[in-house]
Formats: C-alpha cells, sequence, structure tokens
C-alpha cells in the first residue's frame, strides 16, 4: 500500500485535474444545443426574466440536465467501485444485485397505473422509483441473511441476480399488458432519460447521495485491504462484516437514488471505474473520488451526444453510453479471461 503523502499528493493532482474537466464540462454543456445562447445574456439581471429567452432556456430546460448528469455519473460510478469491491468482481455494476430493477418495476407500475401523486416536490414516476429500489434492497438482503447468519457476498450475489431475473419478468408482463402509448413511455424510462422536470427531483435524490458518500467516505482503506480476502482484512483489524454491510447499504442507496432520477443508464458503473484503475491504479483511496469526479463528466458528455446526434430529436442518454459502454465490456471480458 502506497505511503499517505503519495497518495495524497496523486489525490489531489487528479482530483485537480478530472475536477476541472468535470467543472468545464457542467459550464459548457448548458450553453450548448439547437439553439444558441448567450451566457451573459442569460445572467442579465437588467433584462426581465419573461422576457429573456436564453434565461429561461439555460436555467429550465437545461441547467437541470447537467446537474441531474453530473450526479447520476458521479453516483453510479462511485457505486460500481463499491460494488466491485464488495463482490471481489471486476465485472460487478450498481445494477448486479437487483437495485435498478427494483426501481424500474416501480416507475414502469407508476406509468402504468397513471399514477399523478406530487409528494415534496416528486413525481408519482420518481418516487415508486425510489420505493422499488429501497424494497429491492431490502428484500436482497432479508434473502441473504437467511441463507447466511454473517453476511456472505456470494450468498448476496446469488440473491440479487435472483431478483433481478424476476423483477425483469415482472417489468415484461406490465409492459405486455399496459396501453401502447404507455409502453412508449415505459420503454423510454427504461432507457436512461434524463429531461428531467425541474429541480425538484434533484433536490430529493440529493440527501440520499449525501448519505452514500459520507459512508464512501470512510471506506476506501478496508476496501484496499479486502481486495487481499477477508480473512486477511481481519488479520489487519477491519470489521469484515460491517464494512461489508456499509459497502452493501450505501452503494444501494446512491445507486437507487439515481436510477430515480435518471432511469437505469447502463455501463456507467463498469467502464468509469476501469478507465481510473487504467489511469491511477488500484488503491481505493484515490479510485473513489476520482472515478465520482470522471462518472459525472462523462455522464454531461454524453448526454451532449444524447441531445445533438438526432437534433431536434433527443436521444435517450442510455442509448449512448450503452453505444460507447458495450465494446468497453466486451474488451473488458477478453481481457479479464
Amino acid at each position: 500500500m502506497a505511503d499517505v503523502p503519495d497518495v495524497r499528493r496523486r489525490l489531489i493532482g487528479w482530483t485537480v485535474v478530472l475536477g476541472s474537466v468535470a467543472l468545464a464540462a457542467a459550464v459548457g454543456a448548458p450553453l450548448i444545443g439547437t439553439t444558441r445562447i448567450s451566457l451573459a445574456r442569460a445572467f442579465d439581471t437588467t433584462i426581465p426574466y419573461a422576457d429573456n429567452v436564453d434565461a429561461q432556456i439555460f436555467f429550465i430546460a437545461r441547467l437541470p440536465r447537467v446537474l441531474a448528469a453530473a450526479l447520476v455519473g458521479a453516483s453510479l460510478a462511485a457505486a460500481g467501485v463499491v460494488f466491485q469491491a464488495l463482490l471481489r468482481n471486476p465485472l460487478a455494476t450498481p445494477f448486479t444485485l437487483g437495485i435498478s430493477a427494483g426501481a424500474a418495476l416501480g416507475a414502469i407500475l407508476a406509468i402504468s397505473l397513471k399514477l399523478q401523486l406530487t409528494l415534496w416536490g416528486l413525481s408519482a414516476v420518481t418516487g415508486a422509483s425510489l420505493a422499488g429500489s429501497l424494497g429491492a434492497v431490502a428484500i436482497v438482503y432479508a434473502l441473504a441473511r437467511a441463507r447466511h447468519r454473517g453476511f456472505s457476498t456470494n450468498v448476496l450475489l446469488l440473491a440479487g441476480v435472483t431478483l433481478n431475473s424476476f423483477f425483469s419478468a415482472l417489468i415484461l408482463f406490465v409492459q405486455y399488458i399496459a396501453d401502447p402509448a404507455e409502453t412508449v413511455q415505459t420503454l423510454r424510462w427504461l432507457m436512461g432519460d434524463l429531461g428531467v422536470a425541474g429541480y425538484g427531483p434533484i433536490l430529493a435524490a440529493l440527501p440520499l447521495t449525501l448519505v452514500a458518500f459520507v459512508a464512501f467516505a470512510w471506506l476506501p482503506r478496508a476496501m484496499n485491504l479486502l481486495s487481499l480476502g477477508p480473512d486477511a482484512a481481519a488479520s489487519r483489524g477491519v470489521n469484515v462484516v460491517r464494512t461489508q454491510q456499509v459497502a452493501f447499504f450505501s452503494a444501494s442507496l446512491v445507486t437507487g437514488a439515481a436510477v430515480s432520477l435518471g432511469g437505469p443508464i447502463g455501463f456507467i458503473g463498469i467502464i468509469v471505474p476501469h478507465l481510473v484503475r487504467l489511469m491511477v491504479g488500484a488503491d481505493h483511496r484515490i479510485v473513489l473520488p476520482v472515478s465520482a469526479l470522471l462518472g459525472a463528466a462523462f455522464l454531461i458528455v454524453c448526454d451532449v451526444l444524447a441531445r445533438l446526434v438526432m437534433a431536434p430529436v433527443e436521444l435517450p442518454v442510455g442509448i449512448i453510453t450503452a453505444m460507447i459502454g458495450g465494446p468497453f465490456f466486451l474488451w473488458l471480458l477478453v481481457r479479464q479471461r
């Protein structure tokens, strides 16, 4: 394990570099689109807001998408790092344990039942998605504990994959019996879409994300030792069961929040962590925060591409991440073999 001063120096360096990239992407993305706008005019307070088209496009149409992309990208990338460490599987993703499928089932039920309830600024679809993800977390954990008194990651993985398959079957059933117009809406949601309606969904997902990232700040040293194996980690003073539980619940929580906000946007949780490891090495004290920054920048850029590739038609951003991530995933499979 690298010395603390060396880790701190590398962490600061990479944080400055990728933080600057993420900031540049966040500032530049709202200015890019089929309609050109002026940043100076958007922030010009001398122009009445009702007459300031640039401000309306910037603050209503584009800025919420950029903020949602940054939050979802950072969340999924960080969750991918944690799940890969927890399951000791480099091909694990935030969606491996069925959290995304639970969120998708909740959202699709809300769309199919035409729920119109709004609570604390949350739409029915966002609220149902978040509830579904939390329900999936509870079920997977209960199944894992029922099969093993401690915390077996193998049993956890088996329970998660089984639940994922079951929820996926339910999703197909609901889509089959749904109205065709609702099927189109659910299909777009399942592709991953950052067309959030204002800042309410972002503010609703933010507390859960912050709680998870506080837990992430405690995990890197323990995850480094867990990579040596549970017995080796325990011999070095790591409370293995508690670390695994914190990793599972925090990564699941942030995954649920991200999916409720942007839908099941795939491949970020596997592309970004592996790119970061190629750049900085395997030390989780550097990989975890740097992955969050790169994930935010990556999804912001993908969302810009989704808005421009077939303009004026906007593609679901999940299509862009899948087109990039699919070949990358296949390359990882060949490389791991």
